[in-house]
């Protein structure tokens, strides 16, 4: 059955082929859209020809291609927030058009939301997709006043967090580590700094970020969650810019400057806390020497080689560090990105990236005391290296077909360390983990109709587990324990294929216009995941493994499907959408009781396997155009997994389950120089696990659950209320420059959340038991800071 689906898609796009009539006389007009400011090519812009009554939009690199009977048109590029240009074309033979678009936010009195077609969500076959865009996301109250792209996306439908502080983000009843979270299409494997109060993305130097829930498009793989695709900014190509912000926990300094007469460009934005340099003379003598603290580098360079090749080459590295006196604990990402994008011809459009991405950490005590007798050195990584061709060729106005492939090499330390006992020293290090993962994909996005579109497609990945390396066989002596190794292992040298997977991963979507305001949509996606984090906390922490798929661990795969319903009012500056979807998982990681997995040889046997579900409902409102512009969003969902042996072999709700999450976020130009900003969240309390009876031993009261229950209470529901006011400077900056003021209250009234609540007994009658809730944040935090452009 799978087979005939799989041969049916393939025929689908063959037959997409022969669909367009093939004129004799038929011709091509593309070009790049840039910002008329900067340089920057924009993403999404409508380019509608108005005699034929059909329309393209540009690529993610401003790239547009469509083809007409010779003729005379008209060409009609509009996008939310720029003026709108048209262009007469004499299409007697094929011709490039490009052109640069204004800002038109010097010439209304109203502000915007969203820079892409204004009825895109509606016309669009994408569903399940939101984008917010950075001038948004600058305006919205945050943490000490400095602007962050995950919790701000934390605020749409269908995300969530498991609490205060916690890293990453959940989407759709999916763990934080079915994300692909990339950064110039390098992933990123934590994306938080300070444990998840901020995110690695400097947003000085972020130029688009969209988050893929469902309808996933076949280039895309290696999760079963989400996409989170983050676009860093080229760099003003236009003249020299700098700009940043003095805050309250931490700095940030971008520098953006055109070369070789306009024909290239680059952008450096630096950040560094200084929370240990504030407190530091607050420290008593203990913890004077304490660290505590975050940087980060963020950079890119592009230069346009002719009208047909364009080299980009971008960069991040970031660390954080923690410790004091003999204890020291840290991480950090590092990823670099190539990209070459060809024009083969007018219709044929190629994009050729490599990435390197590392991820690593390290603990350790008394490092660097030469004469320390007891020392501890922990050091892990993974490492990805990848080729990736995708090319778009534009078959007609009604069929853009896409295809290509992918190679990804893993190297993966889960664990060097060095223990060193009386100055004897004892190597505890986990040897190295080596994979491959190979993607082939094709796709198609096809207008039937005015009214009817789709998009379909499917993926093929292949991954091998390599060595060199050791596995072991395992015996289960108790069922839903820990299984014991079969010694001795099987030995792999260097090249040898451990095990291999294979999956077909088909995809489609499809738009039903109802009118011009209002279309119904669906979609499906299969998708599978060879790369796992291993967590048995309540939150994910920096120290958690990545794993590979092996001969015992299974690829994660997910099957989704959705139906929406979405609808614009007023000339679109409301839309609306209502979203469902249902979400089966397979493979899904567990622990046995008591599970060991740091530094763990044998760390297979302590996992459980089991299945997972997520279903709900999101329903979206948002105000795009006026001087009041913000969403509200209601998600009703419920996240399952069925592990045997826990809960009784019943379906219990996962650690990220949320039935009730309510979002709002309002935007108000009370003037030209100020404007106003307010955040609300409501979310039910995630699960969590209480005894259900006690024993006393010894006069100590012992928690117990008599059924075996997971998650079987909750703890109390979260909210909270941000504000926020940005003041522009009423003169300029040394007569060149522009500046600001944010003003901003985190938590308005105190609102103590609970992140967990666990029981003890009591300290002054040990016979008691006490419930203690446990806050990260739970106070209101007020903040100011100071952003500059010159």
């Amino acid at each position: 059955m799978k087979n005939k689906i799989l041969n049916n898609c393939f025929v689908l796009l063959l037959l997409s082929l022969t669909f367009p009539a093939v004129a004799q006389d038929r011709h091509t007009v593309s070009g790049f859209i840039k910002d008329q400011a900067n340089g920057e090519g924009l993403i999404g812009v409508s380019v509608y020809v108005r005699e034929a009554e059909t329309g393209v939009v540009t690529n993610t690199y401003g790239f547009y291609s469509i083809t007409l009977p010779a003729g005379s048109y008209t060409l009609v590029f509009s996008y939310i927030g720029y003026q709108k240009v048209e262009k007469p074309v004499a299409l007697d033979a094929d011709r490039t058009v490009s052109i640069e678009m204004s800002d038109q936010s010097n010439e209304l009195a109203e502000v915007t939301i969203s820079t892409q077609k204004a009825d895109e969500n509606v016309r669009g076959i994408e569903m399940s997709v939101n984008k917010v865009e950075m001038k948004t996301i600058r305006k919205m109250p945050a943490l000490l006043g400095e602007v962050d792209l995950i919790r701000s996306i934390q605020l749409l439908p269908g995300v969530t967090t498991v609490g205060e502080g916690a890293s990453g983000f959940n989407v759709r009843g999916g763990d934080i580590s079915q994300n692909l979270v990339l950064l110039d299409e390098a992933p990123v494997y934590n994306s938080s700094h300070l444990f998840g109060f901020f995110s690695v993305f400097n947003p000085d130097a972020v130029k688009d970020v969209k988050l893929i829930k469902g309808g996933i498009p076949s280039q895309y793989g290696g999760r079963i969650s989400s996409i989170l695709d983050v676009r860093m900014k080229e760099g003003n190509s236009k003249k020299r810019e700098i700009n940043g912000g003095i805050g309250s926990i931490f700095s940030r300094l971008t520098y953006e400057q055109p070369f070789a007469k306009g024909n290239g460009s680059f952008i450096v934005a630096g950040r560094r806390s200084y929370i240990d340099v504030l407190a530091k003379p607050f420290l008593n003598s203990d913890l004077k020497d304490s660290k505590f603290f975050f940087y980060d580098l963020t950079a890119k360079v592009n230069y346009r080689l002719g009208d047909k090749d364009t080299f980009y080459a971008s960069g991040y590295f970031g660390k954080d560090v923690f410790g004091g006196g003999d204890f020291g604990f840290g991480w950090g990402n590092a990823t670099a990105t190539g990209r070459w994008n060809h024009i083969f011809s007018n219709k044929l459009f190629m994009n050729l990236t490599g990435y390197y991405s590392n991820y690593d950490y390290n603990l350790g005590q008394n490092q660097n005391d030469p004469n320390a007798k007891d020392k501890f050195d922990w050091k892990s990584k993974i490492i990805s290296t990848s080729v990736k061709p995708d090319f778009t060729y534009y078959l007609t106005p009604n069929n853009q077909l896409t295809f290509g492939g992918q190679y990804i090499y893993y190297d993966t330390r889960p664990g060097k360390a060095i223990a060193v006992s009386e100055g004897e020293n004892t190597d505890i290090s986990l040897e190295p983990k080596y994979a491959d993962e190979w993607a082939l994909y094709i796709g198609n996005e096809q207008k039937l109709s005015d009214r009817i579109s789709l998009q379909y497609g499917v993926r093929y990945s292949y991954f091998r587990s390599l060595g060199p390396g050791t596995e072991y066989d395992y015996i289960e002596v108790d069922k839903g324990q820990r299984k014991l190794p079969v010694f001795p292992g099987t030995e792999y040298e260097k090249g040898d294929v451990i095990k291999s997977y294979g999956n077909w991963e088909p995809r489609a979507s499809l738009n039903i216009g109802l009118n011009s305001t209002t279309s119904i949509k669906a979609s499906y996606n299969r998708t599978a995941q060879y790369l796992h984090l291993l967590s048995n906390t309540a939150a994910s922490s920096p120290l958690d493994v990545w794993t590979l798929s092996s001969p015992l661990i299974a690829p994660e795969k997910a099957d989704q499907v959705a139906l929406g319903w979405f609808q614009n009012f007023k000339d679109n500056t409301y839309e609306a959408s209502v979203e469902v979807y249902y979400k089966k998982l397979y493979n899904q990681i567990d622990y046995v009781p008591g599970s060991e997995l740091l530094l763990n040889q044998y760390v297979t046997g302590d996992l459980l396997f089991g299945k997972g579900r997520a279903y709900g409902a999101e329903f979206y409102l948002k105000k795009n155009k006026g001087k009041l512009t913000g969403w509200v969003s209601y998600t009703l969902s419920r996240t399952e997994r069925k592990v045997e042996t826990i809960n009784n072999d019943n379906w219990f709700p996962a650690r990220f389950d949320k039935p009730h999450n309510f979002t709002s976020v309002a935007i108000y130009e009370l003037r030209r120089r100020l404007s106003l900003s307010a955040n609300f969240t409501f979310a039910t309390g995630t699960p969590a696990t209480f005894p259900t009876n006690r024993y006393d031993v010894g006069g100590f009261p012992i928690g117990n659950n008599y059924d075996g229950a997971r998650n079987n209470n909750r703890i109390p529901a979260y909210h909270r209320l941000d504000l926020a006011a940005t003041l522009k400077a009423k003169k300029k900056l040394f007569s060149i420059g522009e500046g600001e003021w944010v003003f901003s209250i985190y938590n308005v009234y105190n609102r103590r959340n609970a992140f967990s609540v666990y029981t003890r007994a009591n300290e002054d009658t040990p016979l008691r038991t006490e419930a203690v809730r446990y806050s990260v944040i739970g106070s209101m935090i007020p903040s100011v800071t100071y952003n500059f452009k010159f």
